[in-house]
């Protein structure tokens, strides 16, 4: 009778969760990236493509998204394979986000969608969770070839 233990051949991750309420200013918006840097360091889960994708859902949010005296709420969960998903929660759900023609070459505005939907290997908005608000999401995965 063989009572030896075998080890997985590979680390079972488990999935990880943070999330925290932001104020819907430049500088919330500024803090949800550094912060998002922070947790994923944290987790061992570094990455310059999910730390884009925050700060242009988080920018948004500030920008279109911002309800005087409400702030905006960033999610991050890494699941037990690696996909991070990002999340950003605003007050406005009477606003969603749409690709359109980016802005003219010398302008800084228009282009924050196209650059999450190059960086992410997927992302949308729901409605909630609660009434007036949405959910803007995106999702990477590791070792993605990205811009």
């Amino acid at each position: 009778m063989n009572n030896r233990i075998h080890a997985p051949a590979e680390p079972v991750l488990a999935a990880r969760h943070f999330t925290i309420l932001l104020s819907s200013t430049r500088r919330g918006a500024r803090l949800a990236r550094l912060l998002a840097e922070r947790q994923l360091a944290e987790w061992g889960a570094e990455s310059e493509p999910a730390l884009q994708v925050v700060a242009e859902l988080a920018a948004n949010a500030v920008l279109h998204g911002r309800v005087p005296g409400r702030d905006f709420r960033l999610t991050l969960r890494l699941d037990e394979v690696g996909v991070l998903r990002m999340e950003v929660t605003d007050a406005r759900g009477d606003r969603h986000p749409c690709i359109g023609d980016p802005a003219g070459d010398g302008e800084e505005s228009g282009r924050g969608l196209l650059l999450v939907e190059a960086y992410a290997d997927g992302w949308g908005v729901v409605d909630g969770p609660g009434p007036g608000c949405k959910t803007v999401w995106a999702e990477t995965t590791p070792d993605r070839g990205r811009p």
